[in-house]
């Protein structure tokens, strides 16, 4: 489990397309890596993915394809910086929300408006996603803990703080960028539930 409270950026130093996944090694930098070891959960832009090797400071990843045609990990190439959380442990501080590291689908920055520190990006998504999000509700962007501002039928936007613009990725998006969106997970159980029990309109 994570929180979406990204520890640091990392960059990706090599990229191997295989036919059936892809290797990945990503520079975390020391201080993230350490005591990070070979079968760990870490996120990369929201997406788990486990550490199949950890070398002064590089971390190596395999991602299979369904991991690739359900994230825009498959958009990344070698030197993209990517956001980087470790999975929280079980005597941790619970900052940000619930994240799973399940990605549900991928947006596509719409519009990024900035007024003074104010930045407000809106995101397009598919309205399997966008059904998931309410008003000051959580979500997940790149794995970025984030709060829902103004829900659509097909999009939704979120408040950026200058901390958040320069401490993850967000801040390097721009209109027609791809990223990973996660709803918040109880969210999906209140839905679930609701259409086991009532005939919602579909």
């Amino acid at each position: 489990m994570f929180t979406g409270i990204v520890e640091g950026i990392g960059s990706i130093q090599a990229l191997d397309r295989k036919p059936a996944r892809i290797d990945l090694e990503v520079e975390a930098g020391a201080a993230l890596a350490a005591g990070v070891r070979t079968g760990d959960s870490v996120a990369l832009d929201g997406c788990c993915l486990t550490v199949t090797g950890n070398r002064d400071g590089h971390l190596a990843f395999q991602a299979v394809p369904e991991t690739l045609s359900l994230t825009a990990l498959g958009d990344r190439s070698v030197g993209d910086p990517v956001n980087l959380e470790r999975a929280m442990p079980a005597d941790g501080r619970f900052d940000g929300h619930i994240v799973q590291g399940h990605v549900d689908g991928v947006g596509t920055v719409r519009e990024v408006r900035r007024e003074g520190d104010d930045v407000r990006m809106r995101i397009a998504c598919e309205e399997t996603v966008a059904r998931l999000l309410v008003p000051k509700g959580s979500v997940a962007v790149d794995g970025v803990s984030l709060t829902v501002v103004d829900p659509g039928a097909n999009d939704f936007a979120v408040a950026l703080i200058p901390h958040t613009l320069e401490r993850t990725t967000l801040g390097r998006r721009r209109p027609g960028d791809r990223v990973n969106l996660e709803a918040d997970v109880l969210g999906k159980y209140v839905l679930r539930y609701l259409e086991r029990s009532l005939p919602l309109d579909r």
